[in-house]
């Protein structure tokens, strides 16, 4: 009995073991827009007051994006000002200064007034820049170029920077914690417009219309409390969730020629997966870079202009 158990028991343990290194899609996926693990960062910081500083991969993207805004914009506009001329001349400043002017005479100054455009443009206009570079970043293969790079040339152990890079996701704006830390910054920038328009008192009783009968205010006044968290709450989930649904579309899109392969032990049917599932991989890659990227740096950026345009307008 024991000599039938044995080989029984091999037998298991093999299975598990050749299970275990199937293709496994839902770990794939979350692993591509995950963010690298807190427990192992890449560069390791000691906490300050309590709260754990290390670099993870969204905070070294965060990073490069402000580095690659702060060179371009300020090499563009630093050229721009030695001309002397008040055409802009090179495409990125010609791109800049068209940018620039849609956002102040169709975003910001329709919402906030004449009077408050010049005040409210910088700051509309860094979100637009910023959450564009952020989401632009996660349409560029460079960590998946590195880690195939690693696993069939370097062959650097787990702990290696390089590997620990190539782990996670390169989306920033796929991170919650990123895009609710941008809706603070609207959060605080609609109390602050409000404030300035109508004074602190005057901001605060703005949260009830004029005319409204007192009975009336134990209901309105807990609704628009509420309105005003559920604002910067929507703002980031729309951003983080449209970013993330993009990339886990494209990567279960690809994940099926595996999948396929697997369940049918073929490679023929995994080539033919692949032939069908390549080109509409590159389509929806296609489709995010062109439409998704921009229009949710837009909504972000026009929701958060008409929100501050109703803290200033309020009797309107």
């Amino acid at each position: 009995m024991l000599q039938h158990a044995e080989p029984a028991a091999s037998a298991a343990q093999e299975a598990g073991h050749a299970a275990s290194e199937t293709f496994d899609a839902g770990t794939t996926i979350i692993g591509h827009v995950a963010n690298s693990p807190i427990d192992h960062p890449l560069i390791q910081l000691p906490p300050v007051f309590g709260i754990d500083m290390s670099i993870t991969k969204h905070v070294l993207m965060l990073w490069v994006a402000a580095a690659f805004l702060l060179i371009v914009t300020t090499a563009a506009v630093r050229r721009y000002v030695r001309s002397g001329t008040m055409v802009p001349k090179g495409p990125v400043m010609g791109l800049l200064e068209y940018v620039t002017v849609r956002i102040r005479d169709e975003i910001v100054e329709p919402n906030v007034g004449k009077k408050w455009v010049n005040t409210y443009t910088p700051l509309i206009m860094m979100f637009f820049l910023f959450i564009v570079t952020m989401n632009a970043i996660g349409l560029l293969p460079i960590f998946d170029i590195l880690a195939l790079l690693n696993h069939t040339v370097l062959h650097l152990p787990e702990d290696a920077f390089l590997t620990r890079l190539t782990h996670g996701g390169t989306t920033p704006t796929g991170n919650f914690n990123v895009t609710a830390a941008l809706a603070t910054i609207s959060f605080f920038a609609i109390m602050i417009a409000g404030m300035r328009a109508h004074g602190f008192v005057g901001h605060w009783k703005n949260l009830v219309p004029h005319g409204v009968h007192p009975a009336l205010w134990i209901i309105l006044i807990p609704i628009e409390i509420m309105g005003m968290f559920v604002r910067p709450f929507a703002l980031t989930m729309r951003l983080a969730a449209n970013m993330t649904g993009g990339h886990i579309a494209v990567l279960a899109v690809l994940s099926m020629i595996f999948i396929m392969a697997e369940s049918t032990r073929s490679a023929v049917v995994g080539l033919g997966m692949a032939v069908v599932s390549v080109p509409l991989a590159v389509g929806i890659s296609v489709l995010e870079a062109v439409v998704v990227v921009p229009v949710q740096a837009f909504v972000f950026t026009l929701l958060t202009a008409v929100f501050v345009g109703m803290a200033i307008h309020a009797h309107h």
